[in-house]
């Protein structure tokens, strides 16, 4: 994600960061979203990062993998909050820790020496929220997204896909999916990427954590299996 640099903090503005899954799906509508210009605290005065942290024209640019493009997300429409930033970590965890904290709409991966990343997050809507510990069990690329039949039930027009969306930038789950298992067990949600960059901030999937698809391929990059996930 770009040459590693050594910055001090003074010297940069942080970048402007049941049912199970059947509730990674998409809605229709944009919502009108303004700035925020909410700080993000206090912060220490030097910290090692690198340009795909700091950089909005660097994070949010469009993507070619193969056959498939990301147009480049429209950053200053993205409430600053919720753009991918380094902040101090409020989480107490183990470096290494993916941490979710619903009511914020974050996703924290905890860093050695009191940092954090910070990643907006869409969350489930009411009725379809979850929380607890659980693991990366694995990842996959342009995931192939297969709808549960009780969402099929209550949205006919997705029979077509009950043996599975192919990847693809118009996929529900995006550019990247992170499974997660607890106790050895598929619990059915997914940290995931969506092309609807404008839900990040909102409660609208049935229980997955939802990310700009930028965001997401920058975290999966991050991340090896068996990660510890925290959704609290």
């Amino acid at each position: 994600m770009g040459d590693r640099v050594e910055l001090t903090r003074r010297g940069f503005v942080l970048a402007m960061g049941g049912v199970a899954l059947g509730g990674c799906s998409t809605s229709l509508e944009m919502p009108d979203l303004g700035l925020d210009t909410t700080t993000t605290g206090s912060i220490r005065p030097k910290i090692s990062v690198d340009k795909g942290i700091t950089d909005p024209d660097l994070m949010y640019a469009s993507v070619q993998e193969g056959p498939f493009s990301l147009p480049a997300i429209p950053y200053a429409k993205v409430p600053r909050q919720f753009q991918r930033q380094i902040v101090p970590d409020p989480t107490g965890e183990a470096p290494g820790t993916i941490v979710v904290k619903l009511a914020e709409h974050h996703l924290y991966l905890v860093q050695e020496g009191g940092d954090a990343l910070r990643y907006g997050v869409g969350i489930g809507k009411a009725g379809f929220e979850w929380s607890g510990r659980a693991v990366v069990q694995y990842k996959k690329q342009w995931p192939v997204w297969t709808p549960p039949s009780e969402m099929i039930a209550r949205k006919p027009e997705l029979e077509k896909w009950r043996s599975g969306q192919p990847g693809g930038p118009d996929n529900p789950l995006g550019a990247r999916a992170l499974y997660l298992f607890k106790d050895g067990n598929d619990t059915g949600y997914r940290i995931h990427g969506s092309p609807e960059w404008w839900s990040i901030g909102q409660n609208m999937s049935s229980g997955c954590i939802r990310m700009i698809n930028q965001d997401v391929i920058d975290l999966y990059n991050r991340v090896p299996p068996k990660s510890t996930v925290v959704v609290a």
